[in-house]
């Protein structure tokens, strides 16, 4: 656990375009939120290895997501439930439902429909917000934390000789 950590301050910390990392954390949010087993999950891990996006942040963002999905589990029902049982997406959905993907997939239970709908709708707001939050923290924060007694203390210990090994940086400690 620490070295993915110290793998994602790495990717943070580096020159590697926002776009990458905030583009992994969007695909995570979709396979964290919604069950692992699900086959649009496999779509979302083949765009992950197609696109250029950070492996470091994906795996990280899935693990977080996956965490905070169970929280959200309640609202995701209730989204779900609302279009599964809209009347006027009866005939949509009874149609769908006689297909292979759709019972494969079980976009008939509420959560999977409801988290699926969640994390789309969300997709394009978190990129951007996500994009956002790492250019302020390379713009403001990066500097600042560089220098607090908290990073002091950290240089001493062993997270930061791990940092060190994954980054590459040959500081102090080797």
């Amino acid at each position: 656990m620490i070295e993915a950590i110290a793998n994602l301050l790495k990717v943070l910390n580096s020159e590697t375009e926002p776009g990458q990392i905030s583009l992994a954390l969007c695909l995570a949010m979709i396979a964290g939120f919604t069950p692992a087993l699900c086959p649009h999950n496999l779509l979302v891990l083949l765009l992950v290895l197609v696109l250029r996006v950070n492996l470091s942040a994906f795996l990280l963002g899935w693990a977080f997501f996956s965490g905070l999905a169970y929280l959200l589990d309640p609202l995701f029902h209730r989204i779900g439930l609302g279009i599964l049982t809209a009347p006027s997406l009866t005939a949509l959905w009874t149609g769908w439902y006689n297909t292979a993907w759709f019972r494969l997939d079980r976009l008939n239970n509420t959560i999977v429909m409801g988290s699926l709908l969640f994390s789309l709708a969300a997709f394009i707001p978190a990129f951007f917000l996500f994009n956002l939050l790492i250019r302020r923290y390379r713009d403001h924060l990066l500097a600042w934390v560089r220098k607090s007694k908290l990073v002091k203390a950290l240089e001493a210990s062993k997270f930061y000789s791990v940092y060190q090994s994954v980054s590459g940086w040959k500081g102090g400690a080797a």
